[in-house]
């Protein structure tokens, strides 16, 4: 058998809340709050993503056992190997896989807009053409393609340099939050009255607030970096379910902050109505002028390059551990001979997203709106695997000494399966707030196609290895035995 290739534990706890919280949120509390306004109205974006918060966190019950008992890179890759079997792993982490590498392409589009906005006249040069109604400009890709390049470099470094970065980018980005918070709250034009009426005004305030609760596993996304990064652990991963908590938690009130501060600046249907590229930017300028714009750009930079840093480290770890599962081509898994990171992983990752800001913010748009299937998949499974792990008495249902007599975390656990199957139908079911568009639907049936035709290509050889030894690389101990569809 071979020998089973591990990560460096360099990583420490605030860092790691770092790359949940930063990851979570990302540029979309500084860019969206507008676009949401204008679905749900102030109140209606604050109760629904604090509604998401609250499922999210029933979810993180089922992750911060998985991530204390099974402390290995692949987060829902191995849960899903753990309690149903070689095929559930490969799907799992086949959609995780494309979510992790469009949402580090999306952060690196992000980069490019925020330019545009500042200095249109840097990224409105050397048009090339247009896709889907959006003119893709030389400036533009340059502008991502370097941005990936350095956040790429910054990772093959070392994860204690990306964790270390990770926290000061996360730092100055809670400061911009407050800080606009509080200078919007004093300035004479800006007060509660703006904030009327609550809710928008074409839809019931239940319809409102469920549009947005649909978008949490978009909104929240990140905080399932925790269980991809748990092999470079630097402490105990007990404290994991902990850190998740309190990066849903503050991801949830830093949105709150942020939305509440835009609607104050002025009446918020009037906000809304404007057509500008980024609306919140605009109306953050035409009340506090350049500073407040350069506070808010610095914030979101900050959210922009804890996005990258976060997804690209995650996108790198899911590669790793499927290779080393003899899923992906052994390449995946080798280690820098210098810095002991998956560089391979890391320069694929960058390479893919490289890709993606040549064909368009609308397309990639499409592919990302897609990808929130896998992710809100990826729950249900790490739910699925805690409900069969926790156990009502102590009676076993697994050979391991994995299992925990819990039963009201096994509740949670079955309220998080249920959240998730909730979460996927707003997705897929048409009509609901938040289904997926023509285009999305089309990019996830093609992704879909593309998954079953790589794997039953190498679904031979997956299933030929044996089980002990896909236990141990997966998981690290070739004596686990589960009671899998193997």
């Amino acid at each position: 058998m071979e020998k089973r290739t591990t990560l460096k534990q360099s990583l420490k706890p605030h860092w790691v809340w770092a790359i949940a919280l930063g990851s979570s949120i990302g540029w979309g509390v500084f860019v969206q709050p507008t676009n949401w306004m204008d679905t749900a109205g102030p109140m209606g974006v604050i109760i629904g993503l604090s509604i998401g918060a609250l499922l999210m966190m029933l979810i993180a019950v089922s992750y911060g056992f998985m991530v204390k008992s099974f402390p290995v890179s692949g987060g829902e890759f191995a849960y899903s190997y753990i309690s149903l079997g070689r095929t559930h792993a490969f799907i799992s982490g086949w959609f995780l896989t494309l979510g992790y590498l469009c949402i580090v392409a999306l952060n690196a589009s992000a980069f490019a807009l925020m330019i545009k906005f500042v200095f249109p006249s840097i990224l409105n040069t050397m048009h090339m053409y247009t896709i889907a109604g959006w003119n893709v400009h030389f400036t533009e890709v340059l502008i991502a393609s370097v941005l990936l390049g350095i956040f790429g470099y910054f990772n093959i470094r070392g994860s204690s340099l990306s964790g270390r970065m990770q926290f000061v980018f996360c730092t100055i980005m809670v400061l911009s939050v407050i800080a606009i918070t509080v200078m919007v709250g004093v300035q004479p034009g800006s007060g509660l009255s703006n904030v009327q009426p609550l809710f928008t005004t074409d839809k019931t305030a239940f319809a409102a607030i469920i549009s947005i609760v649909a978008i949490a596993p978009w909104a929240y996304v990140g905080f399932d970096n925790v269980p991809q990064a748990a092999e470079e652990f630097h402490f105990s991963s007990r404290k994991a379910f902990s850190l998740i908590i309190l990066a849903i938690f503050f991801a949830a009130l830093l949105y709150g902050l942020m939305v509440f501060a835009t609607s104050m600046i002025a009446p918020w249907q009037s906000l809304v109505a404007q057509d500008q590229t980024w609306g919140t930017g605009a109306a953050i300028q035409g009340l506090l002028g350049n500073a407040g714009l350069v506070i808010l750009v610095a914030g979101l930079t900050m959210g922009i390059f804890t996005g990258l840093n976060g997804f690209i480290m995650s996108a790198s770890r899911l590669l790793f551990a499927m290779s080393r599962a003899r899923v992906l081509p052994s390449i995946f898994s080798k280690l820098h001979p210098k810095y002991e990171t998956p560089h391979v992983s890391i320069i694929f990752t960058v390479g893919v997203a490289m890709v993606a800001p040549w064909f368009g913010r609308e397309a990639l748009t499409w592919v990302v709106d897609m990808s929130s299937v896998g992710v809100t998949i990826a729950y249900f499974y790490t739910c699925f695997t805690a409900f069969r792990l926790f156990l009502w008495s102590g009676n076993r249902d697994f050979n391991t000494d994995k299992y925990s007599v819990a039963p009201v975390k096994k509740v949670f656990a079955a309220l998080g399966m249920a959240a998730s199957i909730a979460f996927l139908a707003l997705l897929l079911i048409p009509g609901s707030p938040a289904a997926l568009g023509k285009e999305s639907f089309i990019a996830l049936i093609v992704w879909i196609v593309l998954g079953a035709i790589f794997y039953l290509t190498h679904r031979k050889e997956l299933q030929q290895i044996p089980t002990d030894e896909l236990n141990y690389l997966i998981l690290g101990s070739k004596e686990i035995k589960m009671k899998h569809q193997d």
